[in-house]
Parts: structure tokens; sequence; C-alpha cells
């Protein structure tokens, strides 16, 4: 039996995914989690053996969780969902830990078979992927845009302005001061080579790296 911890800030989601694996004989909810405080606390006193956690949730979220989350349990398997089918958000979450990435479009279709494969010691990745993170593993390899060499907190902090969140806003989220936040406001924008928010929000829409929902 394949226990499962489902999270995501949106119950309507959670129960939409309890759903879709409600069917699958081999297969147990054992827990769901609304942000990444509640994600930590079942991975301390809980035993499961997948995480199907959405990318982004109030406070811990993204790859710093993902991170925070194996650094507890380093054999967890972790199944990341996504709003965005943007490769660079696969290929971090993937080198951050997750053995899988799937779209929340796709998970209808895909979840069980995602959730069985990771379960199983597997990857559930795209062909795509799997060439981004093949190509950056080798010596010499170039970045193909600038925003893949943003750190990953800089890449957080990106794709949250991008959807419109205030700087102020975003310190809370990720529970670091607000000068925190512009000091890596001004490091990605500095990389990007842009100059205003105008600016960085058309490079988004542009790579296709338009933020979640706040």
């Amino acid at each position: 039996m394949i226990r499962l911890v489902i999270a995501d800030d949106h119950a309507i989601v959670r129960e939409g995914l309890k759903r879709i694996v409600g069917g699958a004989p081999d297969m147990q909810i054992v827990g769901e989690a609304g942000d990444g405080n509640e994600v930590l606390a079942i991975v301390r006193a809980q035993e499961f053996d997948v995480l199907v956690q959405d990318l982004s949730m109030p406070g811990r979220s993204g790859m710093e969780l993902i991170k925070l989350v194996k650094a507890e349990r380093p054999k967890l398997r972790i199944l990341v969902l996504s709003m965005h089918e943007e490769l660079q958000y696969a290929v971090r979450s993937i080198k951050s830990g997750a053995s899988g990435y799937l779209t929340k479009e796709s998970a209808p279709a895909l979840l069980v078979q995602a959730i069985r494969k990771i379960a199983g010691g597997g990857a559930f990745i795209s062909a795509e992927v799997a060439e981004q993170l093949a190509l950056g593993a080798m010596p010499g390899g170039v970045p193909a845009a600038p925003h893949e060499v943003l750190t990953d907190r800089e890449f957080e902090v990106f794709r949250q302005l991008v959807a419109g969140v205030s700087v102020t806003d975003v310190a809370a989220r990720l529970n670091v001061s607000v000068k925190t936040v512009s000091t890596h406001k001004a490091n990605l924008m500095q990389k990007l080579g842009l100059q205003n928010q105008t600016e960085l929000v058309r490079y988004a829409m542009r790579h296709g790296l338009g933020g979640e929902e706040p």
C-alpha cells in the first residue's frame, strides 16, 4: 500500500486530488496539509511514502520546502504539482530533491501513474526535463536563458513578484525581512538586465514564466 500525504493550500484542489487517487486500490491518503508548516509537521510526525506537493503555498513553499522535507526525510518521495508547464520550474524542483513533476492540468489523467512510478523508485518527468537535467550536468554547460542563473530563492521571489505579490507580502510568505526580499529583487533584476516591474512582467510573459495566483 502506497501511503500518501497531499499538500495544497486550496481545499477544493485537495478534494479533487483525493477523488482521483480514491479509486486506486493500492493507495491510501494518510494526511493532508494546507501550507508548508503543516507539511513539515506531518513529515516529522507520520510515516508515509509519497508527498504530493503544490509548488506554491503560504509560508515555506517551492524549492525551499522540497529541500527542507528531504533534509528531514531523505528517502521520502516527492511529486510536485504546479500550474506551470515551463521547464524551469520542473528542472529546479527535481534538482531540489523531487522525484516527479506534474502539471495540475494533466493530474486527472496522470496522477495515479506518477505516484506509482516514483513510489517504485523511478522518476516521473518529461523527456524535455530529462534533457535539460542532462545538459546541466555536462561540463561547461551554458544556461539557455538569464533566469536560469537565478538562485532558488531569487527565482521564488521572481515568480511571486510576477504574480503581483508585493515585496512586503513576499517577505511575509517567505518568513524573511522586507530588506532581504528587496535585496533578492535587486539582485535578480540585475542578473536579468531589467529596470522595473513592467519589464519584469514582460520578461516573465516572454519566457512563459507567469506567476502562480497570489
